[in-house]
């Protein structure tokens, strides 16, 4: 068994003879009274006075329970024992603090709109290039390549054009100046490719929240797929601009 030290049974021991000598008068005051006279401090008093008139009918709840607190510790015993909660000489404070339940209990979970790399990405990306070597070997199977004869040094075929995928630049060619066409333009839009993520530093994933950056990704697509298409189909004899429907497709891969 815990032996219990010799000043806190001195201290006991104070407390019930100071409160076996308190006056008779004192023991048949109103409770209330007591309670704001001996044990609970007048400013604490005046504090939840306040606080009760401001809050009015809103916190039901939370007064309640005040008052619960208050009406313990006013019915605290007065003689024969220390009360419940007594500090040094007998007295009491009221150390209750009502607080909303829901500002420490309500916890929302903030959704994470991210998902794993193996298995979700990984296994989409493989199923996709299984898909896309299935279609090419299928696809080599039943047409054959657009091969030409050999090549002859001595005769220049016309129109002649890039491969598909230089043909935009072949293109700005005829606009512009070399210089303009072929170094100043496509650097200017590689630049602002790379600067892009750093001038939106928005950290959605979700497109419909980049749209600067969706936007400048698509005026650079659409750019160059309109000056491929124009150097594809509509580019005859000696690179000028003609018609497929009147003159025909100059075409070739």
């Amino acid at each position: 068994m815990t032996e219990i030290p010799e000043h806190l049974l001195k201290r006991a021991k104070e407390a019930r003879e100071k409160a076996a000598a308190e006056p008779a008068a004192d023991a048949a005051a109103p409770a209330g009274e007591a309670a704001g006279d001996s044990r609970i401090p007048a400013h604490l008093l005046e504090r939840s006075k306040s606080a009760k008139s401001n809050a009015g009918g809103e916190q039901g709840g939370g007064v309640a329970v005040a008052e619960r607190a208050t009406a313990a510790v006013a019915t605290a015993p007065v003689g024969g024992g220390v009360p419940v909660g007594a500090g040094p000489g007998g007295h009491t404070q009221r150390l209750l603090t009502v607080v909303k339940s829901g500002s420490i209990q309500e916890v929302k979970a903030t959704p994470v709109d991210k998902v794993h790399t193996w298995p979700h990405l990984l296994a989409a990306e493989f199923v996709a290039a299984l898909a896309c070597t299935a279609f090419t070997f299928l696809f080599s199977i039943w047409v054959n390549a657009p091969l030409l004869q050999h090549s002859n040094p001595n005769q220049t075929p016309n129109p002649s054009k890039a491969p598909w995928y230089f043909l935009g630049l072949q293109e700005l060619l005829t606009m512009f100046h070399p210089m303009v066409a072929g170094v100043t333009i496509p650097g200017v839009g590689i630049i602002v490719l790379i600067f892009a993520p750093y001038i939106d530093r928005n950290p959605s994933n979700k497109p419909e929240d980049r749209k600067f950056a969706t936007s400048i990704m698509t005026v650079h697509l659409m750019f160059w797929a309109v000056l491929v298409m124009i150097g594809s189909f509509f580019r005859g004899p000696g690179f000028n601009f003609t018609l497929p429907w009147r003159d025909g497709l100059f075409f070739e891969l």
